[in-house]
């Protein structure tokens, strides 16, 4: 078995070296979409199984996207975004403000009773409704994030008043958050979010949460979202306390 596995090695670093050079070189630019397995593997001389694994692998590079039921393409000239901590915007007037088209695919949207956790975090009572917005959040069409929103009733009553924006629809009565806490920490995607987001299973993520307060200290939002590792970078432009300056 070590002795197979020693032989497939090589063979399949081979071939992965060569779909990636056929790529770059803008073979398959005319259709973005990889031909089929047996197509392919026959192209590259392989057989099917070592084509799977170096299809992972250049998907975890980020050379390659799995779309579900669709294919494997090319991934071209994908955006990577740089979002400064000290900015509180959201995510459609992120994209804006770098020349991307924002774009969402709902996933859920309605009025639910809240979990424990949604309760806690809004300081809402266990039986006041809660506005629920999940979405798939697109920049030029590219997925980029999993979000999941919620916000208490009396602040949104109305899912189908959201347009593309929350914090429009939020500013728009008289609540957009001016101040936010936001917590971030690495993830591991989940299968459904990695196939929503066209990446590999197992790939890492940015998870934020985010709570966000209007201008009465009122919390207005309850936000969990998953970004793409390998597309979305968080910066914080540190300074040094004025006390320790003074010290020299």
């Amino acid at each position: 078995m070590n002795e197979l596995r020693a032989i497939a090695a090589p063979r399949c670093r081979d071939a992965s070296e060569t779909l990636r050079r056929e790529i770059e070189t803008g073979r398959f630019a005319t259709a973005e979409m990889l031909p089929g397995e047996r197509d392919l593997a026959a192209l590259l001389g392989i057989s099917r199984t070592t084509l799977r694994r170096v299809i992972a692998g250049l998907i975890a590079q980020g050379v390659l996207t799995q779309r579900q039921g669709a294919g494997t393409f090319i991934r071209r000239g994908a955006p990577r975004v740089e979002q400064p901590l000290s900015r509180l915007t959201g995510f459609s007037q992120d994209m804006a403000l770098r020349g991307l088209r924002a774009g969402s695919l709902v996933l859920e949207s309605g009025l639910f009773l809240p979990t424990p956790e949604e309760a806690m975090m809004l300081g809402a009572s266990p039986g006041e409704q809660v506005l629920r917005l999940s979405r798939l959040r697109l920049a030029d069409d590219l997925p980029m994030a999993v979000e999941h929103a919620v916000v208490p009733r009396h602040f949104l009553p109305d899912p189908g008043a959201i347009g593309a924006s929350l914090y429009a629809a939020l500013a728009a009565r008289g609540a957009r958050p001016v101040r936010a806490l936001q917590r971030l920490r690495a993830a591991i995607l989940a299968d459904e979010d990695a196939d929503l987001l066209g990446v590999a299973r197992g790939s890492p993520a940015l998870h934020i949460q985010r709570l966000g307060y209007d201008a009465q200290g009122r919390c207005v939002e309850f936000t969990r979202s998953r970004y793409r590792a390998d597309l979305y970078d968080f910066v914080a432009e540190l300074s040094l306390p004025d006390v320790l300056r003074d010290a020299g």
